[in-house]
Order: structure tokens, then C-alpha cells, then sequence
């Protein structure tokens, strides 16, 4: 096991996760900083509340490819049998490495996202299936709520729920790391849910592209 491939791995996952996408394109091509405006976060979310679709699926594209191509490093770098406990395991690592890097940005003094575009990429690189039925579960609540935070909520809780109930895994990290992804998103949606139990957060379905200056 080559450790300078390991440790490779890992700087690569967490600069790709620096890569500040919502930043980039609301500076090249809105002439702003994206966590000026709306609710201050540098994710593809408020990228579409305040500049549109437009701007916003490139980003979140982007972002879910950040986290995707993090946790297949160590698949280039063979660091392991592929499909092996080991792989699975160094892949949990590059990713979240990636997901560090897109909340605490090197590259955007460490004011990043929510880390939630690299989580999805880093589970479609780790269960594509799963991560596949659990992006149907974060569909299904923005048509029924249309509230982004609880969709994204949802699609952490119901993770862990069905990788314990109806999938499986050779890793007992990727176990715990799945229950890690729910407590995480809800700890950094904490505002929303302030927001939410307050009756002030915003929906997302429904919502023009808001003005630059509210």
C-alpha cells in the first residue's frame, strides 16, 4: 500500500471539494458574490434562488461531479481490490475529504457550501442504486413540501434507513458514515430548521429568480 498515493488521494479530494463552483460562476458571470445575496450560502441552491436555473444546474452538476470524481481517486490510484471493504473505505475517505472542501474552501477563505452536491456525487461513486432511490425520496418531499432543507433532510435520513433495510454493504464504515451523512445535514440545515419552525424559510418551488439587491 503506497501511502504517497493515499495521501494523494485525499489533498485531490479535498481540492476538487475546494473548487468553489457558486462562487466562479456568480463572480464570471453575475458580477457578485453568490454569499452576499440570499441566504448567504455558496451552494447551487441559492445559486438558483438568486440567479436562476441557468447558472444553478451547471453548478450543482459541477458540484455532484466534484464529489464524485473524489471518491474515485482511489479507484485510479488502485489503492485496493476493486469492490472490497478497503476500496470502499478509501473512497468514503477521498469524499468526504471532498465534502471538507466544499463547506471550508481553500480556495474562498473557507466560506464554502453545505457540502450536500459533493455528498450526493461522493454516494453515486459508493451505491449508485441507493443513491439513486434516496434522490427520488429528496424529489419526492420538494413537490410535497417544497421546501429544499427538508428535501435534503430527508434524503440524509432515508440513506442510512434503507442501507440498513433493503441494500447492503461490505463496509461497516460506509455504515457508519452513512448515519454521519444524516446527522450532518441536519446539523448545517440547523438555520433552516430554526427558519422552518419559525414559519420564515422560503420554498423553492414556486420562487422567481429574486432580486440582486433584497
Amino acid at each position: 500500500m503506497n501511502i504517497l498515493y493515499i495521501l494523494l488521494a485525499i489533498a485531490g479530494g479535498y481540492l476538487l471539494g475546494s473548487i468553489p463552483t457558486a462562487i466562479l460562476a456568480s463572480k464570471l458571470f453575475h458580477g457578485i458574490d453568490i454569499r452576499e445575496h440570499g441566504s448567504g450560502n455558496a451552494g447551487a441552491t441559492n445559486v438558483i434562488r438568486v440567479l436562476g436555473w441557468k447558472t444553478g444546474i451547471p453548478v450543482l452538476i459541477v458540484d455532484i461531479a466534484k464529489g464524485w470524481l473524489a471518491a474515485s481517486l482511489p479507484v485510479f490510484f488502485s489503492l485496493a481490490d476493486r469492490g472490497s471493504s478497503t476500496m470502499v473505505n478509501f473512497q468514503i475517505l477521498t469524499g468526504v475529504a471532498s465534502i471538507v472542501g466544499h463547506i471550508y474552501p481553500v480556495f474562498a477563505g473557507f466560506r464554502g457550501g453545505k457540502g450536500v452536491g459533493c455528498t450526493v456525487g461522493t454516494l453515486l461513486a459508493l451505491n449508485p442504486l441507493l443513491t439513486l432511490v434516496c434522490i427520488g425520496v429528496f424529489l419526492a418531499m420538494l413537490f410535497i413540501t417544497g421546501y429544499v432543507s427538508v428535501s435534503s433532510m430527508s434524503f440524509g435520513i432515508a440513506f442510512p434507513v434503507l442501507l440498513f433495510t433493503v441494500f447492503d454493504t461490505p463496509s461497516t464504515v460506509f455504515k457508519i458514515f452513512s448515519i454521519l451523512i444524516a446527522v450532518t445535514l441536519i446539523i448545517t440545515h440547523r438555520s433552516n430548521i430554526r427558519r422552518l419552525l419559525k414559519g420564515e424559510e422560503s420554498k423553492f418551488i414556486g420562487k422567481k429568480k429574486k432580486n440582486l439587491e433584497n
